[in-house]
Parts: C-alpha cells; structure tokens; sequence
C-alpha cells in the first residue's frame, strides 16, 4: 500500500513539474501595433523656449522648441501639442562687411508628455535652405547720378537739362548678429523620415 502511495505520489509532482515548465514557456500575445512614418519634408510648428544668437551661443549649444499643435496622420495623433523638441546650434557664420551673421539650427530629438523619446532628422525651417539670417546689408553710401532726359516734338528729339537720381554705393555697412527671440514661432523640417513607433492615448 505505502508504495502505491509513494508511486501515485511520484507521478503528481511530475506531472505538476512538467505544467509548470509548461506555463512557464507559455507566451502572452503583444498588442499588434504598426509604426507610422512622417514622411521627408513634414512641417511641424514649434515655439522657441530662450534667446538663440550668434552673438553668444556657439556651435553646439543646444536647444529647446515646443509643439504648438497636434500633429494627426489618419486619424491619429501623431504629436501631440505640447511636445519637446531638443536640437543645437550646428553652424554659424560671424557677421561681416555686406553679410549678416547666419546659423543652421538642426533637431535631433523628440520628447512626449511620458517622457517616450524618438530620434528625429530636421532643421529650423527657412526658404534660404534653412539658414537662418545672412542677408546683405545696407549700403553704407549712396552717390548721385545725373540722369539726362529726352523728349519728343513732332520730327525732333529735345534734350532736357539732368536730373540727378540717388543710388547705392558699392560700399556696404558691417553685418550685424541675428537672434531667434524666446517665444518667436517657426517650423521644423525634417530632413529624414521618421519612424513613430509611440503614440498616447487619452
């Protein structure tokens, strides 16, 4: 009797082992959930958070944008308004004589409201291929120039006296630093697509 008793034993705690193992192999299913991709080129508005100028930040120094509006791609709140955009300064361009200073502004980063962070590819928008100030300066002289006028009469051409028009010298005044002011509103580009694999819900 005591050794049926061990015997059914034996072969309840195997068979319990093995369920275990069993349980323990067993995988849970994972929510299907398909990444959505932003395409090359999407614009996304963004507002500045402090002063960037080329007079005191240098190549590097890194910056911070927030979303102004929700972002939706079928249906789907993609970006949400409120969320961080962090980048640097890449490139900057000291002011000259006929130039203003100029820099390139590059985003890296994204960051929702969880704290989920995606790697991005883009720049501070601009139509001057994203650079940022750059333009000619004013001239720093004008000259005058007479100017002689014609006038027909009947089979005749009369020339009246000079007048004189003022114009641009080709001398032109130093360049002055350019600053993205806190709170100034802009757009980001990306330059690469990007691959949305987190999305919040409400």
């Amino acid at each position: 009797m005591k050794k049926l008793l061990a015997t059914v034993f034996l072969l309840l705690m195997t068979a319990l082992f093995t369920y275990g193992e069993e349980l323990d192999n067993i995988q849970l299913p994972m929510r299907d959930y398909d990444g959505i991709e932003l395409p090359t080129g999407t614009f996304i508005p963004i507002l500045n958070t402090q002063d960037i100028s080329t007079e005191y930040c240098p190549e590097g120094y890194k910056v911070k944008f927030i979303s102004t509006n929700d972002l939706f791609l079928h249906e789907t709140n993609i970006i949400p308004k409120g969320t961080e955009f962090f980048g640097y300064v890449e490139d900057i361009h000291e002011p000259v004589v006929g130039t203003h200073s100029s820099m390139k502004i590059r985003i890296n980063k994204m960051i929702l409201s969880d704290t989920f962070e995606i790697p991005i590819k883009g720049y501070i928008y601009t139509s001057n291929d994203n650079i940022i100030g750059g333009g000619l300066t004013p001239p720093a002289e004008y000259v005058k120039v007479p100017h002689f006028q014609q006038k027909f009469q009947g089979r005749f051409w009369t020339r009246r006296g000079p007048t004189l028009q003022i114009r641009p010298g080709a001398k032109r005044m130093m360049g002055q630093h350019t600053k993205v002011n806190a709170g100034e509103e802009g757009l980001i580009i990306l330059t690469a697509p990007a691959w949305i694999t987190h999305t919040l819900t409400n």
